[in-house]
């Protein structure tokens, strides 16, 4: 791999295992410093272990990489700083945020308790939300004092978000709000030489691997593999991308894709009377494209039963 991200700054959140690590790996490949950040939980938050972001820095290590460890919590308001400060303070800069990490307590909406609910928006829209600030605050304080700036915050959003997936109102909800948060921080730090973008990955990880059917051949499973969502992710922190803010792209090993957000779709003029709307809303439904599924394709979205 090319030099891409030579003497680039980068921070994966979640880098332990599955999607991160990958990010981290070929970040490291591509010449950046890597802070790897992962609590080493489990699945749905509980518990906690540094090792495997420890691995993974002597794996960047062994390679010839440099990276250190970080085990902060990105749902944390302190640990968060202390995560951009661990980056800027090893390495002297920051360039790249990655906002990876993520939990799931799937549960339909009417089983879903208050507890499922809060920890999976505090560890995806929170954990999204805390390290961009402290890192959209650096970047700030760089530019105004006059040092050039080319920082990069790559989040992740999911098709369950953008699409919708039965199951998933709280990580839908989230993931969703993920790809808002983007576009609304795209448009605000622009004027600091910041980027900001949302990737929208399809893998088989720990996360995923009880959702749906489980790959039958080596060839679904090779199509399956995070390691495809991270060449977008490592392009996106480099200096090529500069030009690129405010885009969800989804990745998968069958698809490279810019989804498109919402538009205003067929339109009338307004109408006072709630009893003169029945026709009016039937004809404008009968314009407009479908809700996608899953695939992203209109029309796909299940029929209400």
């Amino acid at each position: 791999m090319s030099r891409l991200c030579e003497g680039r700054v980068a921070i994966v959140t979640g880098a332990g295992r599955g999607i991160g690590r990958e990010h981290a790996l070929s970040l490291a490949a591509a010449g950046a410093k890597v802070v790897v950040n992962d609590l080493g939980g489990n699945v749905d938050g509980s518990g906690g272990d540094l090792s495997p972001a420890e691995q993974v820095v002597q794996e960047i290590k062994a390679m010839g990489g440099e990276a250190v460890s970080n085990g902060d919590s990105v749902a944390s308001w302190e640990g968060a700083q202390r995560l951009i400060n661990t980056a800027i303070e090893t390495f002297g800069d920051l360039h790249v945020l990655v906002n990876n990490a993520g939990i799931l307590r799937d549960r339909v909406l009417v089983n879903m308790t208050e507890e499922e609910w809060d920890a999976v928006i505090a560890v995806h829209l929170k954990g999204t939300f805390a390290p961009a600030r402290w890192a959209a605050a650096y970047w700030r304080e760089q530019s105004k004092a006059g040092k050039p700036t080319d920082g990069r915050i790559i989040n992740t959003t999911s098709v369950s978000g953008i699409y919708g997936n039965p199951g998933q109102t709280n990580y839908g909800a989230a993931k969703a709000g993920i790809a808002a948060f983007s576009n609304i921080a795209a448009l605000e730090l622009s004027r600091y030489g910041v980027t900001v973008n949302c990737v929208a990955p399809v893998a088989l990880t720990r996360m995923t691997e009880g959702l749906g059917p489980a790959p039958e051949t080596d060839e679904e499973r090779e199509m399956r593999s995070p390691r495809w969502i991270a060449p977008i992710v490592t392009w996106l922190a480099s200096t090529e991308s500069a030009g690129v803010t405010g885009r969800v792209f989804e990745a998968s090993g069958q698809v490279l894709a810019v989804a498109e957000g919402w538009v205003r779709g067929p339109k009338h003029a307004p109408i006072e009377d709630p009893t003169q709307l029945g026709p009016v809303v039937e004809e404008l439904l009968a314009q407009a494209r479908k809700n996608s599924g899953m695939d992203g394709v209109p029309g796909g979205w299940p029929q209400p039963r």
